[in-house]
């Protein structure tokens, strides 16, 4: 494993090497010309298609050179870390739903109990209510049931698709998330400030301005799937189907909550912190920074000013967690720019567990950001767990009907999720603009 990320971290060395190179020579029949051959243009895309590739494969032997590194923790019956990590987590829930110390919990719900909850949860996703009223089954089942009612999906299944969400969502790894209990989180924004003045010892002490807060809600939306399976299929299958059923329902879930916590409207979903408004009113605006050119960055090393720019409209106590967020193309772009001195701006990670970086700052790709264009809003800076709020209602759930729709299952999947800016001046996005 080494040896691969070694070779890995080598080829993306070289191939950045050959990249300056190639666009020094662009950078030079610009300069010569007024435009740069197409050809070499191609390089260029290719050398940036080559870059990412040998960023993903870099990022994935990391993680797993992280994995193995890592201690296993066995449990006291002999199952694997993770499985007892999986029993704490729901032992915590359960205690919470009745109102009782966790430990309680944990002694009756331990790794036994997790796979003891498992078997029967399998068996009811295949025979339905008439096998979760058997009393052992029944027993099993109540455990981790939302006190709404209904079945939530077993620990491994619930554990998968929330886990997968995580790893699939560049937001919840950078963003702020909390669960709650109910369809809202609120608080206040305290952003206003007491007024004073200097008075001599005899003048008059007028009355001065008294500070006002104001409130904030976030409310969760409903996000939900409703996959058809023959009970044949249920019976007969060879594979894991509950499975591959929660690795296409968490993969459209995913995908369907990255795109609204950038982009949402906030109506009937979660909003995105790309629909504010330009500004520097606190709260509801958002600094646009523009790069002077529709569509573009500007020539030369005055490209790159902008990007100096929005890093110091960043206060100095966010700037330490700040990152860049783009898309992949905005990325390619970016490469291309270089300082007053000549020097490129981003860096690729040339170590094992380092990230790329543009000008000292983590680069975490954003597809859900819109590819540059005419005012398009394809760069933010900012220190997006200050932001940005994510808020969950506990628990993904799973109602099953084999009633409505025979011969087929129905497996009517839901999850409710919320999201908004609560930090107006932690994030700073870039306008490729006049």
């Amino acid at each position: 494993m080494a040896n691969e990320l070694k070779d890995v971290i080598e080829s993306l060395g070289k191939t950045f090497d050959e990249f300056k190179s190639k666009n020094d020579e662009r950078l030079a029949q610009i300069e010569k010309s007024g435009s740069a051959d197409p050809l070499l243009e191609e390089q260029l895309t290719k050398m940036n298609a080559k870059m990412d590739e040998l960023g993903e494969v870099k990022s994935r032997l990391d993680l797993a050179e992280t994995a193995l590194a890592r201690k296993a923790v066995a449990a006291d019956d002999g199952s694997s870390g993770k499985m007892q990590e999986k029993a704490d987590h729901f032992a915590k829930m359960v205690a919470k739903e009745r109102g009782i110390p966790a430990s309680e919990i944990a002694k009756e719900f331990g790794v036994a109990g997790m796979a003891e909850y498992k078997k029967h949860f399998s068996n009811w996703m295949r025979k339905g209510d008439s096998y979760a009223n058997q009393p052992d089954a029944l027993k099993s089942l109540s455990v981790g049931s939302d006190p709404d009612g209904g079945y939530f999906v077993e620990p491994d299944t619930s554990g998968r698709i929330v886990t997968k969400i995580f790893e699939t969502s560049p937001m919840r790894q950078v963003a702020n998330v909390m669960t709650i209990g109910t369809d809202a989180l609120e608080g206040l924004y305290d952003l206003d400030e007491a007024d004073a003045g200097w008075v001599g010892e005899t003048q008059a002490r007028p009355e001065t301005s008294t500070p006002k807060i104001a409130a904030w809600r976030i409310p969760v939306h409903e996000m939900y799937a409703e996959p058809r399976i023959t009970q044949k299929l249920l019976d007969d299958s060879m594979v894991n189907v509950e499975a591959w059923l929660a690795d296409k329902v968490s993969t459209k879930f995913a995908r369907k909550e990255n795109a609204a916590f950038v982009n949402g409207d906030g109506v009937g979903k979660p909003r995105g912190f790309l629909t504010y408004a330009s500004g520097t009113t606190l709260p509801g605006t958002i600094q646009q920074n523009a790069t002077g050119v529709s569509g573009g960055f500007a020539a030369g090393a005055a490209g790159g000013d902008v990007l100096i720019d929005t890093i110091y409209g960043i206060k100095q106590g966010y700037r330490a967690g700040s990152k860049w967020f783009m898309p992949r193309t905005a990325t390619a772009e970016v490469r291309k720019l270089k300082d007053s001195n000549g020097d490129n701006i981003w860096q690729p990670g040339l170590t094992a567990g380092q990230p790329s970086t543009l000008l000292g700052y983590s680069v975490i790709e954003f597809e859900d950001m819109p590819d540059i264009g005419a005012g398009s809003l394809s760069i933010a800076f900012g220190d997006m767990n200050e932001a940005y709020q994510i808020v969950d209602r506990v628990g993904v759930r799973v109602l099953r009907d084999p009633f409505t729709a025979k011969p087929y299952i129905k497996f009517y999947t839901t999850k409710r999720v919320g999201g908004d800016i609560l930090n107006f001046e932690a994030i700073k996005l870039i306008s490729f603009s006049v």
